[in-house]
């Protein structure tokens, strides 16, 4: 099977660095690291038309912002000019779990020490 690609891979990989940096100023409300750091967002797609894909997770199935932050990522991302329609999926699969953190991340919350 053949991918096709658009006419412009340079305009996707100017649109996909918008969408990173809007998903990048969503934060946790209790935790003071933007989702990405965090190890929130799995996977993010920008189709040819400019339609966006974001699969993520949350720090646990019944975190008090579960309805907020994918709302928030959604809206974020529909904001950035050129894009057409976002999707935003949750998933638990596979389980969220610390070791998903940047180091930024982890030296932000205490979890890794500089040497």
């Amino acid at each position: 099977m053949s991918e096709t690609k658009p006419e412009s891979s340079t305009a996707v990989t100017n649109l996909r660095d918008k969408v990173m940096e809007a998903i990048k100023s969503v934060y946790d409300p209790e935790i003071p690291v933007d989702i990405y750091e965090l190890g929130l967002i799995y996977e993010v797609n920008v189709y040819p038309v400019n339609n966006v894909y974001v699969l993520m997770t949350l720090t646990s199935p019944s975190c008090p912002s579960a309805e907020e932050i994918p709302g928030e990522v959604e809206m974020k991302v529909k904001a950035i000019e050129g894009v057409n329609d976002v999707k935003v999926e949750l998933t638990f699969d596979p389980p969220y779990s610390q070791e998903m953190m940047s180091e930024a991340a982890k030296l932000e919350l205490g979890f890794m020490y500089r040497q």
